[in-house]
């Protein structure tokens, strides 16, 4: 699977205007859940077109335009709030899941938590397989059982996430293509119509 945002997050204790403004980026999404996100430092995070604010927040727009469940959508907001398998550095600690859940709700925080802690390179060639209903956790090095819902949300995130940046970068889109179509072909059946046919659309 494509790292395509190996940036470093800004330092823990760098210094920040604390005051969060408003998003031009979400006008119909709740405020509270942007200026969480700037608290947290992901307008000033570096990644592929731009900064991570702006991917976390185009991710959630194409969730919610496929017509995913709200938790889902929450969840490709902050899908990469404990960092991912492509990225260097986080937002914040496993140790902030509480506080998490107290903003987007526990269904969106443990879908993101499962996004952030996936093993790619483990768990990605297991979609489509039988053995696609065994997790790989890489913060924890455990592997567990998913529940068909989550597997499912997790692949419909997945499409969100690489679409975005596919959308957004012809040399991404270009790199990454045959990769892509073949990781998404394994997701057929647990993506929606809608994510399969963005796939379709932007990849050719």
């Amino acid at each position: 699977m494509p790292n395509p945002a190996e940036t470093a997050a800004p330092g823990p204790h760098a210094e920040r205007d604390n005051t969060a403004r408003r998003s031009p980026l979400l006008p119909t999404v709740d405020e509270r859940l942007a200026m969480q996100l700037q608290k947290l430092g992901a307008d000033r995070f570096a990644h592929v077109n731009g900064t991570l604010e702006r991917h976390l927040h185009a991710t959630m727009l194409l969730l919610r335009r496929w017509g995913n469940p709200e938790p889902v959508c929450l969840a490709g907001l902050y899908h990469a709030v404990y960092g991912t398998g492509g990225i260097r550095g986080r937002l914040a600690g496993l140790d902030a899941r509480s506080g998490v859940a107290e903003v987007i709700g526990k269904e969106a925080e443990a879908l993101a938590y499962l996004y952030g802690a996936c093993d790619r390179e483990r768990f990605h060639p297991r979609i489509g397989t039988p053995a696609q209903w065994i997790f790989v956790d890489r913060f924890t090095g455990c592997e567990y059982p998913i529940t068909e819902a989550a597997l499912r949300a997790f692949c419909e995130m997945t499409v969100a996430n690489e679409l975005e940046l596919a959308e957004a970068s012809v040399s991404f889109r270009e790199r990454h293509r045959t990769e892509l179509r073949l990781l998404f072909a394994r997701m057929r059946g647990l993506i929606s119509a809608a994510a399969h046919d963005a796939a379709a659309l932007t990849l050719g």
